[in-house]
């Protein structure tokens, strides 16, 4: 069996046990080089440390599985989405160890809430949100996100803790109108100029992608869309209003 690992990055820490660690089982050491495994020390609040890029990483194709059977099926035209999504994402070799790990899991009964419930346990919010970010995106790859992607997202959301004016400013980013950009701030289009100003400064902050670049050039250039999105909704705003 071929060996992979580059792309995952060095060190593998909580995917390697509980509900994410199962699915995998010997797979993960016998395909990944760098199967380091990286442990914290008890009582460290996730909210507080850093998130692995291999943990990241692997928790993503994990959801993103369970996103591609979300309808009861898998078909060609949804794989070749997917190697495009982690193709322009994270590049070819991104792709092609991603649709390795993929294949491996499309056979096995993916417990999401298990699975969304040790990421949330492990993975600091910022990472979190990424991770939701990126299932909307793999979602909207084929130009449509179907009723049963919906259904999951929003329960995937809810699992990770992912506050609902989060989630519907990442939902909202992926339809272009003046509502959508008050969404992706956080705002109804009822607030004051003031309101929308103080909402812009908040969202810049916490989606900065200086949270999340240390996990690697492909992450942090992902979260710069997503903070472009939100410097967008804001000038969008900005200009219908007047505001200086």
């Amino acid at each position: 069996m071929a060996k992979y690992g580059k792309w995952i990055g060095a060190g593998l820490g909580f995917v390697m046990g509980g509900p994410i660690g199962a699915l995998f089982g010997y797979f993960i050491g016998s395909t990944f080089d760098t199967a380091t495994v990286v442990t914290s020390g008890p009582g460290n609040d996730p909210g507080t440390r850093p998130t692995g890029r291999g943990d990241f990483l692997l928790s993503l194709v994990v959801l993103a599985t369970a996103l591609m059977k979300a309808d009861g099926k898998v078909t060609r035209n949804e794989l070749e989405y997917v190697k495009k999504f982690f193709r322009d994402n994270f590049g070819l070799e991104g792709e092609r160890e991603a649709l390795t790990i993929i294949k491996n899991l499309l056979n096995k009964d993916i417990e999401v809430e298990q699975v969304c419930t040790q990421i949330r346990m492990n993975m600091n919010v910022y990472s979190r949100t990424q991770l939701l970010y990126f299932l909307f995106g793999l979602a909207k790859a084929d130009g449509m996100v179907c009723k049963y992607e919906i259904s999951l997202l929003d329960k995937i959301a809810n699992l990770l803790g992912i506050d609902s004016t989060t989630y519907q400013s990442i939902k909202a980013m992926y339809y272009d109108d003046l509502n959508s950009a008050y969404s992706i701030l956080g705002i109804s289009s009822t607030a004051t100029d003031e309101e929308v100003k103080k909402a812009y400064r908040k969202m810049a902050i916490e989606n900065h992608p200086d949270k999340v670049g240390y996990m690697g050039e492909d992450i942090r250039k992902a979260a710069e869309k997503k903070f472009m999105a939100i410097n967008e909704a804001y000038e969008k705003i900005k200009k219908q209003r007047g505001i200086n």
